[in-house]
């Protein structure tokens, strides 16, 4: 369907939202800074880390590589795909193993932000279903999905384009599930933390503008970089605009329309993708450019600043806090406490897997090290144990603790739309503290290598660093989980508040604006002051229940006198060297090799699977490898290749000849065998992590293959650049062609047409 009659009403009402969004975020960035040279003058406070932080975890890995298929909506056929996860954790899908290697053009790079993983086709069927109200296909009709195996992977998001793949075993769907799910989880944290002004200014705004239109709570939403929340800010008031408007206009079967819709919404969530860029990028830019000024103005006059905040604040404390105190005390104090034990059990057994998941790998290391050989045996195992924290399935133990974790009826009291903000957070401070605590053992380990003689000694300066980190682990990991838990209450209980006292409150919250010096209206706001006053009216009470916990030593929470000072005062200096590459070091300098070689031996983080049956067996579709404008030139054609199945009971067939042992049959010489293709690797060759997903790069379409016959065949795009790896975020930005005003109708294609596929 065209859309060209929506470019200009969508352009319009996306245009409205944004204005008013960066209204707010010209209002909070003024805030944000003022408090980033607030916090830099007082000082951090708080107690010190006692775990060193990597800085670079994945540099010159990738997290996994491996086959699988994948449906191609444009012709409704699975075609077999080479699947690379960067240390961006970006998705990026290659024609098969040998396209990879060449450094061919990928055929998709996707952003996992915003989505959730499905292993079952009636999920995902029960998710589309409830997207389209009054379009569900009747009992016995074919549904909108068919897959070959019974273990798909689907990944699906409210308002971008769905994908589909599956695998032959559920041992490989179990690995692959946890890959995706490591990278939604990353995706999703796509705001940087390191950044003390825009990204407080971003995040209040986003809680401002949604406040300002009564909607409370926590939100799903607030998932990958700035454009992302922001584009799914816009599509969230649209879509149910959109779906009255085009809904009427479907015709054809459920099936039709279901698959209509989902085209219709991924293209217009790339022109509001499109658009959001555009007005946030030139409203950041003016802030940074008015920053200077105002960053002088707030270090001149801070003192008076402040003081002017102090009065305001006084004001509304005395008109807010009774009717706050009033509020905590009825709705919110007697279920502190509940709400604090719902959270701290999954979470403290999360982070005891951690430990125990850290010392179960160094005890095995340490006995293998006994039984097996010294230095060499210990050089290989640390360079295992060094990337622990970003193995997905071998930190699944510790994530999967927090499905556990249900408010059930306090969630609906509080208006918490889902637990998973909670679980992801839990799951993000699980992973850095793995990671903190293997990077502090092996540079103290590195440490000691040079004094140590013979494999005893090795073997009990092991056990003895591994006692002290994990005495490290349990304080850092008590303080991040107090933390956490107070983060987590106060997201809970403050919303809540701020919508029962809003009918009050609110409106009179205009006459405080007076009270404020308009020198200083910048940097002083009536509705954050207010809502730092509501904070302060139940930060007591939740303070008080963390504390009692820790008092308690439930789950082994450190009470707040518990301080561990200068244990180790030089540590902190060695974790600002140079990071240890344990292979160089220990095995010699490795000779030169081709782009090419390198490319292929990148380290990687997860195992390729090897399974009885091998990898995938065949390569679905035979499109010619080589590109036109590809620098390789293209070898002999070896005559027709081999046909392959395309339908969902051709594969099945082929699959089931698989099982029954059928061999396959050796490729012609000369021909280009694609890794997967007729041919069963015995060792993977990992892939290089220089094939990250460019962080801002326009997405061309990739030079069509030979098209079927009949079919419609797009015109060739004008040549563009490689792609430059980049870990600004993960993912593409789409770009779209010129001229268009959305993405072309669905129209029969053939495969080649699929081109490069981005996602933001």
């Amino acid at each position: 369907p065209c859309l060209t009659w929506l470019c200009s009403p969508l352009a319009e009402r996306t245009g409205k939202v944004l204005g008013e969004f960066c209204r707010c975020y010209k209002e909070q960035y003024g805030v944000a800074l003022f408090n980033s040279v607030c916090y830099e003058i007082e000082g951090n406070g708080g107690p010190q880390a006692q775990l060193l932080h990597r800085k670079v975890p994945l540099e010159d890995h990738v997290i996994y590589s491996g086959n699988l298929f994948q449906y191609i909506e444009e012709n409704k056929k699975w075609r077999n795909r080479f699947c690379v996860v960067p240390h961006n954790y970006g998705l990026i899908l290659y024609e098969n193993k040998l396209a990879y290697e060449r450094d061919l053009q990928p055929r998709v790079l996707v952003n996992s932000a915003g989505y959730k993983i499905l292993t079952s086709v009636d999920q995902y069927l029960e998710l589309v279903n409830s997207s389209l109200p009054g379009v569900t296909p009747k009992s016995g009709h074919s549904p909108i999905l068919k897959c070959p195996t019974d273990f798909p992977l689907i990944l699906w998001h409210p308002y971008a384009r769905h994908y589909y793949f599956c695998v032959m075993t559920g041992k490989e769907q179990e690995k692959w599930r946890a890959v995706f799910q490591d990278c939604v989880r990353h995706c999703n944290n796509g705001i940087s933390e390191d950044s003390k002004v825009e990204a407080p200014a971003f995040t209040d705004a986003v809680r401002m503008y949604r406040q300002s239109k009564e909607q409370y709570g926590t939100w799903d939403m607030l998932c990958g970089n700035e454009t992302q929340v922001l584009s799914n800010l816009v599509m969230e008031e649209l879509l149910p605009e959109l779906r009255t408007a085009i809904g009427p206009r479907l015709k054809g079967k459920a099936q039709e329309r279901q698959r209509t819709w989902i085209q219709i919404s991924d293209a217009v969530y790339r022109m509001v993708y499109e658009q959001t860029k555009a007005q946030y990028d030139a409203v950041t830019a003016k802030c940074e450019q008015e920053r200077p000024q105002m960053e002088s103005t707030i270090r001149t006059d801070m003192d008076q600043i402040i003081t002017s905040k102090e009065h305001l604040a006084s004001k509304i404390r005395a008109f807010v806090l009774p009717k706050a105190e009033i509020c905590v005390r009825n709705h919110v104090q007697p279920y502190i406490s509940s709400i604090l034990e719902a959270l701290m059990t999954p979470t403290s057994q999360g982070f005891a897997e951690v430990r125990d998941v850290f010392f179960k790998e160094v005890t095995d290391m340490n006995m293998n090290i006994v039984n097996e050989g010294g230095l060499e045996k210990l050089v290989e195992y640390m360079e295992k144990l060094s990337h622990l924290a970003f193995h997905p399935v071998k930190m699944q133990s510790c994530y999967e603790k927090m499905d556990q974790l249900k408010l059930e009826g306090l969630q609906q009291r509080f208006d918490v739309s889902s637990t998973s903000v909670f679980k992801q957070r839990a799951q993000i401070h699980m992973r850095q503290q793995m990671d903190d605590a293997v990077y502090t053992f092996e540079t103290l380990l590195h440490q000691e290598l040079g004094k140590l003689q013979g494999k005893d000694e090795l073997c009990k300066s092991i056990q003895r660093i591994l006692e002290r980190v994990l005495k490290k682990y349990d304080y850092d990991s008590s303080t991040v989980r107090k933390k956490f838990f107070r983060e987590a209450l106060l997201q809970i209980t403050i919303p809540f508040l701020l919508k029962k006292l809003a009918p009050t409150c609110k409106g009179e919250l205009a006459k405080f604006q007076e009270l404020i010096f308009e020198d200083f209206a910048s940097f002083i706001l009536v509705e954050n002051t207010y809502e730092e006053v509501v904070l302060q009216s139940v930060m007591k009470d939740i303070m008080q229940a963390v504390k009692e916990a820790a008092v308690q030593r439930k789950h082994n929470l450190y009470r707040d006198s518990m301080v561990m000072h200068n244990s180790d005062p030089n540590l902190h200096l060695l974790g600002e060297g140079v990071p240890i590459d344990w292979g160089e070091e220990y095995s010699g300098q490795p000779e030169a090799e081709p782009a090419a070689d390198k490319r292929r031996r990148a380290k990687q983080v997860v195992s390729v699977i090897q399974d009885d049956e091998g990898v995938l067996p065949y390569e679905v579709g035979a499109e010619v490898l080589t590109q036109p404008s590809s620098p390789e030139p293209r070898e002999p054609d070896p005559g027709p290749p081999p046909s392959s199945p395309d339908g969902v009971e051709e594969i099945r067939e082929e699959l089931a000849k698989e099982s029954l042992g059928a061999a396959p049959a050796p490729p012609k010489p000369g021909a280009n065998v694609p890794s997967g293709a007729n041919v069963h690797h015995t060792t993977p060759v990992p892939p290089k992590p220089g094939a990250d997903v460019p962080a801002e790069a326009e997405a061309p379409r990739a030079t069509p293959a030979s098209p079927t016959p009949g079919a419609e065949t797009p015109s060739p795009p004008a040549s563009v650049a490689c792609h430059q790896p980049s870990d600004k975020e993960t993912g593409e930005e789409v770009a779209p062609l010129e001229g268009e005003c959305s993405p072309p109708p669905p129209t029969a294609t053939t495969e080649s047409s699929e081109g490069v596929q981005t996602e933001f």
